[in-house]
């Protein structure tokens, strides 16, 4: 017997793979509805976060088609049944629960050990976030070179790597499809005034206040994710 490819697959993978499966049995017809996600959750056994990703990986191989406000339909047959996703990048929800970790007690180093002219070039990120907003640019290059600032003033450019690395995963395509689909891109006002109150915690010396504020911000990156910039959950309803 040949050695085989060992496959190691993402949760959410293995979540999208299974409704494949149901849906290549006629466990779902074409044009059914899909249970609230809520309830899918449960009788999968797996989070409504890890649910999400599954339904977004589904939704870009054109298996499921995700209508807000109405839910989550089944846009194929069994046969017609596309091939799952091959790989859409790290678990967003992770990547974000990661960033909690590691950023937050970023924030709170930085408000020790910052410069004066790391502040500066902080305060300079919020200049050019906000300039992107105004000419309707994609904000995700300065909003990135904020957190690596940040990372920077913290004084350890281990750190900075890190968080490198992690904004690399937020550009994956199951990143990308769930932020589209929840209305992340449309809160990036909401994301300048939450710099802000880091910043200013940063040039108060304040790493408390520091590390509150960036965790707050997470959660609202987080949250938003999985609510969606309305508070509006399309397979709720």
């Amino acid at each position: 017997m040949p050695f085989q490819p060992v496959q190691n697959q993402r949760l959410y993978q293995k979540v999208a793979e299974q409704i494949g499966l149901l849906i290549a049995a006629g466990e779902f017809e074409f044009g059914d509805r899909l249970p609230p996600e809520r309830e899918l959750a449960r009788k999968l056994g797996v989070s409504r976060p890890v649910l999400r990703e599954a339904l977004v990986t589904l939704e870009m191989s054109g298996s499921v088609e995700v209508r807000g406000g109405s839910g989550c339909f089944v846009i194929a047959t069994p046969e017609t049944l596309p091939p799952p996703l091959a790989d859409g990048g790290p678990s967003p929800f992770e990547v974000i629960h990661a960033r909690r970790i590691v950023e937050t007690e970023i924030a709170g180093l930085a408000a020790e050990n910052a410069a004066p002219e790391e502040v500066a070039g902080l305060e300079e990120t919020l200049a050019m976030m906000r300039a992107d907003i105004a000419s309707g640019r994609d904000t995700r290059d300065t909003d990135s070179l904020f957190h690596i600032r940040l990372a920077e003033a913290a004084g350890n450019s281990v750190l900075a790597s890190i968080v490198g690395d992690l904004w690399g995963h937020m550009t994956a395509p199951v990143f990308n499809r769930l932020g589209a689909n929840s209305g992340l891109p449309d809160t990036d006002r909401m994301t300048v005034s939450e710099h802000v109150r880091i910043v200013e915690a940063v040039a108060a010396r304040d790493g408390q206040a520091a590390r509150e504020a960036m965790a707050a911000h997470l959660d609202r990156v987080r949250d938003t994710l999985l609510e969606g910039a309305s508070g509006k959950h399309p397979a709720e309803t």
